[in-house]
């Protein structure tokens, strides 16, 4: 018997074992429903509950983060995978049903038992295809213990901040936020998205709400650099008399709090009433799912009356159904808003205004541009993102290209099996091959095959669903600016440089304060090493997404703890030192981002230097300070060079992190202001999952991040080549 038919006999057993269960799993995953879901906490446990008394086929659910809900099923229906009902919000639904990801739900809809906003919303065309689960808009939250009586109007609870305790703030509302901003919006007769798809933020009517907002903040009524959790913090601490925010706000309140909850007040100078956007939780069935009457039957059953009652007793969900009463206060008062709401537009023009509208909020707010200047910027970059894609090119000269490519290929490899012992060669190194393919295999799959789809995918634009062949086009736009100056703000040579100079600065100080305490650690006089040790790696062993969390907290112009700093240290001096809005000039954004990634980077260089200084000779040492060196000396001339080799690694590894460091850039600054902090990593992920989806674009962008990182690889490693030279001499 041959040795590749003894390693077939004995990799049998193996392949049978792991083919086995995929198949005992696709027959199981066949015999099930399968849910996916973004709800969280008191939703998500009701939802458990309610499972427990279905009396179909089992459902298998799976929990999926809101932000990464509508990419995975963008991957995995397409390919007949994923779910066969997904909840989500109903403005998704026009880009859901360009991508051919759901289908009309036919009988899972009863017709009559839902409001009238809720039918709406979830039917395009003619075509219904969501079932209402739950409604969703903000309100009016009032502290009672703050609050005697209710204003009728904004301007009135804007009045009430001189009557206030200090401290204390008279509305808590994310005012930067587009979504918050479009109730104020609404009442001034504006609108997010205009009739045509065109952009909605801009003109008089914006302009006007935009000036609230500034009259609100300059009376201290608002606070500034508001999100959501500083609105919750502010509102469950008593910190704030009204807090303007959705039902999940009353989710993280104490039951020691006394509150209630209104519908939005009127806009004095307008008249109108602050309409807030309105959003349907839906039940969707993809195309799988919708073929299938038991999942049909499953769906009918999540929106009933019996789960929409248990969702509003348990979870204060704002039922869709208008045959589900509710003696909460609250769940009345929501319902109540939801009736004046402006439900969300399903285009898909409507997921790419929020980015340049946020960060025309952002830039109006902090007084860095005019209101008309900021909008209008804006509008242009909504433009950009909704233009047409490049026109179809043909593959016949990347087809000619590729076949040249594997016609030289085999033409090499005919050669080489022409020559003497080529077929022994190959006999004697089957045995080799066959304990490598198992690394092969994986290294291929998880490295190899997506780095080629991501290439191919560089070459095709158009939105999902509706890609084409494009070429070199998404590459020529991306290094033309498309057409605009080249280094304007998001452009990719300033994303570029402002991602060099990142990374340097970093790397520079993870290195230094690497050493330094990498230094002091190896120090044998030090007394208690090992608890600093412990110490000094916690930066490292936190999740960095947490830390960077905590320092964007820490940074806050109003209530960080930098700031608080900052302001008693000045107090101390006698000095007046006025809180710095750290988000809102490039140079102090950065320096945010640094100083969060240098905590977080420079644990990993005190480690490594610590095991590199452990390798250190002590003869070496002792005999350059018998020759009379230093300590500076012994370190520059003889500890350096000699732990130089052991670092470049580190520094190569760091550089590549620090290069592609998403989450600290992404959470911290969020690429304020106006983009300039943004990374080549954090500018791709835009491009891919907030402007329109252009998949393409981004794969482009992460094709020239690739070449990038590939030459700064080569580059370090010949400077590690040289310095182990240096030091081998």
């Amino acid at each position: 018997m041959s040795n590749l038919a003894r390693w077939v006999l004995r990799l049998a057993p193996l392949l049978w074992a792991l083919w086995l269960p995929s198949r005992a799993h696709a027959g199981a995953a066949s015999e099930r429903i399968r849910l996916w879901h973004a709800w969280r906490g008191e939703e998500e446990a009701v939802l458990t509950e309610l499972l427990t008394s279905w009396d179909g086929t089992p459902v298998e659910v799976l929990a999926v983060p809101y932000d990464a809900l509508s990419s995975k099923l963008g991957s995995a229906i397409p390919f007949g995978e994923g779910p066969d009902v997904f909840v989500d919000s109903h403005e998704r639904l026009g880009e859901y049903q360009r991508r051919e990801l759901v289908a009309p739900v036919g009988d899972a809809f009863e017709p009559g038992v839902f409001v009238a906003e809720a039918e709406a919303a979830v039917t395009i065309d003619g075509q219904t295809l969501a079932v209402p689960l739950s409604l969703k808009s903000l309100a009016l939250y009032v502290n009672d213990d703050l609050v005697q009586r209710v204003p009728a109007d904004l301007e009135g609870i804007a009045a009430l901040q001189g009557a206030l305790p200090a401290g204390v703030v008279a509305l808590a509302y994310e005012a930067n936020n587009a979504y918050a901003h479009a109730a104020l919006l609404h009442a001034c007769g504006g609108r997010m998205l205009a009739p045509d798809d065109g952009f909605g933020l801009v003109g008089p009517e914006a302009e006007a709400s935009l000036e609230v907002v500034l009259s609100l903040l300059a009376s201290g009524a608002v606070p500034s650099e508001a999100d959501g959790a500083l609105v919750t913090n502010l509102f469950r601490s008593g910190k704030a008399a009204f807090a303007m925010s959705g039902p999940w706000l009353a989710a993280d309140l104490p039951t020691s709090l006394r509150y209630h909850v209104e519908t939005l007040p009127v806009l004095a100078r307008t008249g109108t009433r602050l309409q807030p956007l309105l959003t349907v939780e839906s039940a969707m069935l993809s195309p799988n799912g919708a073929d299938k009457p038991e999942v049909r039957r499953f769906a009918r059953w999540l929106a009933s009356a019996t789960a929409a009652r248990r969702r509003a007793e348990r979870a204060r969900g704002v039922t869709a159904r208008n045959d589900v009463p509710s003696d909460d206060p609250i769940v009345r008062a929501f319902l109540e808003q939801a009736g004046l709401a402006v439900p969300m537009s399903t285009s898909t023009a409507m997921r790419a205004t929020w980015e340049p509208a946020n960060k025309a909020l952002r830039k109006i707010l902090r007084g860095d541009a005019p209101v008309a200047e900021a909008l209008a910027e804006a509008e242009h970059r909504f433009a950009l993102v909704m233009r047409a894609p490049p026109a179809p090119r043909s593959p016949t000269l990347l087809l000619l290209a590729l076949g040249g490519f594997a016609l030289m290929g085999a033409v090499l490899l005919g050669q080489r099996a022409r020559t003497a012992g080529f077929r022994d060669q190959v006999r004697r190194s089957i045995p080799a091959w066959l304990w490598l393919v198992h690394a092969v295999v994986a290294v291929g799959a998880l490295v190899v095959l997506p780095l080629v789809v991501g290439a191919a995918t560089s070459l095709f634009a158009g939105p999902p669903g509706d890609v084409h062949y494009v070429g070199s086009a998404n590459f020529v736009d991306i290094l033309t600016a498309r057409g605009g100056p080249l280094f304007a703000s998001g452009s990719f040579w300033l994303t570029l440089v402002i991602t060099v100079v990142w990374t340097v600065v970093n790397v520079a100080l993870h290195v230094g304060l690497g050493l330094v305490f990498g230094l002091l650690l190896a120090r044998p006089v030090l007394r208690m090493r090992a608890m600093y040790r412990v110490l000094l790696i916690i930066p490292w062993a936190v999740p960095n997404y947490v830390t960077a969390l905590a320092w964007k907290g820490m940074f806050h112009r109003q209530f960080g703890a930098v700031t608080g700093a900052t302001m008693a240290l000045g107090d101390w001096l006698g000095i007046a030192i006025e809180p710095i809005s750290w988000f809102s000039r490039f140079s102090t954004a950065f320096t945010a981002n640094v100083a969060t990634n240098a905590w977080l980077g420079f644990p990993f260089m005190m480690v490594v230097t610590v095991a590199a200084l452990g390798s250190v000779p002590k003869d070496v040492l002792e005999a350059a300070e018998v020759d009379g060196a230093s300590r500076r000396q012994r370190f520059l001339y003889v500890t350096l060079p000699m732990i130089g080799p052991s670092l470049i690694p580190a520094i190569m590894l760091g550089a590549i992190w620090t290069f592609n460091m998403f989450n600290v850039v992404f959470l911290v600054s969020g690429g304020d202001p106006d983009g300039t902090t943004d990374i080549l990593v954090s500018e791709a992920y835009r491009w891919a999952f907030t402007r329109d989806a252009q998949y393409g674009y981004a794969a482009a962008y992460a094709v020239l991040i690739f070449v990038l990182l590939s030459g700064i690889t080569r580059g370090l490693d010949r400077i590690g080549a040289r310095a182990k030279a240096k030091a081998a001499v």
